[in-house]
């Protein structure tokens, strides 16, 4: 009789356990200006960016600060469509954290958007990578 080896088989975490929950969205429409002030309120460097209520775009903090040091760039004025990324990292809620860090790494991106495009129930950032690495290091 052959006895099979027991190996322990390592669970890698989803990306829902570790992204920020129900992000705040921004219309395409509005301002960098208000994309700006509710980052600053929110203590948020990523907005989910939204046209009648799909996912068209994703603003980091970066790309207003890019956008509104240009020349003769009034921020009250230039909608966040025009600073936004169109090519939206999407993942699903259940996808292991290895893959989407990993896409992020060969997409260089600061973040996933968590949902769908018509709900985005969360985003996961390299902020949100480091806290698994982090918890990863702890380990005995």
């Amino acid at each position: 009789m052959t006895s099979a080896v027991s190996v322990p088989v390592r669970q890698f975490p989803a990306v829902r356990q570790y992204m920020s929950l129900t992000p705040h969205t921004i219309g395409c429409d509005r301002s960098i200006a208000d994309a700006h002030q509710l980052m600053r309120a929110h203590h948020i460097r990523h907005l989910p960016v939204l046209d009648g209520g799909q996912v068209v775009g994703v603003v980091s903090e970066r790309d207003l600060i890019l956008v509104s040091s240009l020349p003769g760039v009034d921020a009250g004025k230039v909608p966040v469509e025009e600073a936004m990324v169109e090519d939206v990292f999407l993942v699903s809620p259940d996808a292991p954290v290895a893959e989407v860090v990993e896409t992020m790494i060969q997409k260089k991106v600061g973040s996933a958007l968590v949902g769908d495009e018509t709900h985005i129930a969360g985003v996961f950032t390299t902020i949100d990578a480091l806290v698994v690495l982090h918890e990863l290091l702890e380990r005995p």
